[in-house]
């Protein structure tokens, strides 16, 4: 798949307010789409507009590490006539249930697919699921929801794949514009350490250190000893600012800078990151263009780059990002 370079016009003033776009003309009765988390279906939302219905299953600040399904969730999935999920084992605790509907509808996994290549790993064996943090990667792996989306709906397969061209073009947009803001931040500030691993691509896209108190998944314990090591690794290279997330509690991050300020290096909390979940739906932090630029800002600005007080988007309050 590759990137369209023309220009968005009114879709991309539709996009990056988060709203959806609405199209016309739509007659026969719409798909029903459920997505297990919120980075695949908000994307998906828009790209579908009127012509099919998506649904997350997974809400704002919920661990999708961790998350089991409802009963309710479970009538969505079966009502539904496609379901998307990331995969990479980020769903651990649903994979029984969709391994038991993939029979009977089309169940995907986007980050699974064999287009999305390059993925990370932790020692070598088990894949890092957040693909999301990549734009240009991710758009790789929407794109199989959006083909998929196309062979369910095929009267509909042209505007999906209209309007997905224009969606990843505005990531496009948005991935050129992080690159030049990271490229602001002092080469010796270049180092993301975080509550869990969830930035690897995100560093490997950009250029940054990543450093994590926790693995790739929220289940794994973030031991005393790990602490010490990055406690010695924030003196030594004088790193001075930590991030939290907001899926994350903030026990092992506070942990960390009291650690360092034993030591008499003073370590400050940069600010709150979106790893694992959006922000509150029906806002600009709430879709996936709002949470990147958030993101972004949040990390350049902090790190001592330049990027805008309200983003790139100019929806950021400057209280959601550092001051």
């Amino acid at each position: 798949m590759s990137i369209s370079t023309k220009p968005a016009g009114i879709f991309a003033a539709i996009i990056l307010a988060g709203g959806i776009l609405i199209a016309t003309g739509a007659t026969q009765a719409q798909k029903n789409v459920v997505a297990t988390i919120a980075q695949i279906g908000e994307p998906l939302s828009v790209i579908a507009g009127n012509r099919a219905t998506v649904v997350n299953l997974i809400g704002e600040g919920v661990d999708p590490h961790l998350y089991r399904l409802t009963r309710s969730d479970v009538l969505k999935l079966n009502r539904a006539d496609m379901v998307v999920y990331n995969g990479l084992n980020l769903e651990a605790q649903m994979l029984g249930v969709l391994t038991r509907l993939a029979p009977h509808k089309p169940v995907i996994g986007v980050a699974e697919t064999s287009k999305v290549r390059a993925m990370l790993t932790s020692d070598g064996t088990v894949h890092d699921p957040h693909v999301w943090m990549d734009p240009i990667l991710w758009a790789t792996a929407l794109q199989a929801a959006v083909d998929a989306l196309a062979r369910l709906d095929p009267p509909n397969a042209i505007f999906y794949h209209t309007n997905a061209d224009e969606y990843f073009f505005q990531m496009n947009v948005l991935h050129a514009r992080a690159m030049k803001a990271v490229a602001s931040i002092p080469p010796v500030s270049g180092v993301l350490v975080t509550a869990h691993d969830a930035f690897g691509y995100f560093g490997r896209k950009y250029g940054l250190d990543v450093l994590a108190i926790q693995g790739i998944s929220t289940e794994s314990e973030a031991g005393i000893r790990k602490i010490e090591t990055l406690v010695d690794t924030l003196v030594r290279r004088r790193i001075g600012a930590v991030f939290i997330e907001s899926t994350v509690s903030t026990h092992s991050v506070k942990a960390l800078i009291e650690g360092a300020n034993a030591r008499n290096h003073q370590v400050r909390i940069g600010g709150m990151l979106f790893s694992d979940a959006m922000g509150p739906r029906g806002t600009y932090l709430g879709t996936y263009l709002g949470m990147f630029d958030h993101n972004i800002t949040t990390i350049v600005r902090s790190l001592g780059g330049e990027a805008p007080k309200r983003g790139f988007g100019d929806q950021l309050a400057e209280t959601e990002t550092m001051q």
